[in-house]
């Protein structure tokens, strides 16, 4: 598939709040523009100066984890970058992956083996 990570994305309930918390702790550039995704509406980013991307969307009713106790999971999920969604997807699909989300037109929303979630999303052309 040769999918490229493109971010860890982060479940809050106030991205840009989160966002500037852990531009406090690692540096980076908060809500810096990229062609990947539009920012605002509960989405967030902070670029690193590493190259990773930290992504925050705010999600209504969150429930923080409370670790380790289970009834309060860890909640973020991979965004991986592909060339060819529907090759990926077929791919994704014979690995064990299980389609949950194909409602986008740029990415599609899966769960892996043990039910994580993650996106399949359509690079765009440089």
């Amino acid at each position: 598939m040769n999918a490229i990570l493109q971010c860890v994305v982060l479940d809050c309930p106030d991205d840009e709040e989160l966002a500037r918390f852990y531009h406090a702790l690692l540096g980076g550039e908060v809500n810096r523009p990229d062609r990947r995704w539009s920012l605002g509406g509960g989405w967030s980013t902070l670029h690193l100066p590493s190259g990773l991307v930290l992504c925050f969307q705010r999600v209504a009713d969150h429930r923080p984890p409370r670790w380790p106790d289970p009834r309060y999971p860890q909640q973020s999920h991979l965004d991986l970058g592909v060339t060819d969604l529907d090759a990926a997807h077929e791919e994704a699909m014979a690995a064990g992956a299980a389609l949950l989300d194909d409602s986008q037109r740029s990415w599609r929303v899966y769960a892996d083996p043990a039910g994580h979630p993650f996106c399949l999303v359509r690079e765009a052309a440089a």
